[in-house]
């Protein structure tokens, strides 16, 4: 069940693609909650993790295995699946996966990146880079469009504030909707990471992530991202700021109702 990027949907699941005992369990869990709150899901991991800050992190098991992996997720689970790509020649191979094309953050501005996405014809959801403001994604969504494109989603994960700080600008859905024309996606996890702060890598404050999701939901979001995990502790890559996977379905709850009380009826 998705509409995404249309009716408002969560992009969710672990950050780095691990193997079959992990992914399979967390998606169908989700699945599960996405038939619990009506919510349509897009289970999410990255098969690479290509702007690690150290050497010596966990990359993930690349896009061969990686697309196989994902496509395991869509068989058993049902969920659509979303992933990121870092390098122009990935975006067609994973294309013939997925059902969402990713840039990250970091990447935003690679012109022959974010064409090549929008050449698959799939939604691509683009990451504002931490240095923009969101009518500088506007030049970004144009040069995906150019490619050919499908839908396209701009994804606010916060704005550097100093070092190893992240501020989230709760007018950014409305300024990326008038400056892009696309739907606002919130990204509630990487919004609190620590850039820097956990010996050379990212740190983060994952107690904060239910606020801001619902900070985020009232003031106009038309998308979650979530990263989860069932024991963020002893995840490869960005555990310090992840929602552990028993608070998803609670938060999601709240999030409705909020969305409820804003639009004065159904979520």
């Amino acid at each position: 069940m998705t509409a995404f990027p249309g009716r408002f949907s969560l992009l969710a699941g672990p950050c780095l693609l691990e193997d079959d005992d992990l992914n399979l369990p967390v998606a169908e869990e989700l699945r599960r909650i996405s038939e619990r709150t009506g919510l349509p899901i897009v289970f999410k991991a990255s098969f690479d993790k290509a702007n690690r800050s150290r050497i010596d992190s966990p990359r993930g098991p690349g896009l061969e295995e990686g697309l196989r992996r994902l496509e395991r997720v869509k068989d058993a689970s049902g969920l659509p699946v979303v992933t990121d790509i870092h390098e122009p020649a990935q975006a067609a191979a994973a294309a013939q996966v997925v059902d969402v094309l990713q840039v990250p953050a970091f990447l935003c501005r690679q012109t022959d990146l974010v064409v090549a996405a929008g050449a698959t014809g799939l939604p691509v959801n683009v990451k504002k880079g931490q240095w923009m403001a969101p009518e500088e994604m506007a030049a970004v969504v144009e040069k995906i469009r150019h490619g050919g494109g499908g839908p396209v989603s701009v994804t606010e994960r916060g704005t550097f504030f100093g070092y190893g700080n992240l501020v989230v600008d709760f007018r950014s859905f409305a300024r990326i909707r008038a400056a892009t024309g696309c739907p606002a996606v919130f990204d509630g996890t990487h919004s609190v990471q620590r850039p820097g702060r956990a010996d050379g890598s990212s740190g983060g404050d994952p107690e904060h992530i239910p606020d801001l999701v619902l900070g985020a939901v009232a003031a106009g979001c038309d998308h979650l991202f979530l990263e989860t995990h069932p024991d963020p502790t002893s995840a490869p890559s960005d555990g310090s700021n992840m929602l552990p996977l028993d608070q998803v379905e609670p938060l999601l709850e709240r999030v409705l109702a909020v969305r409820a009380a804003r639009d004065g009826g159904d979520p």
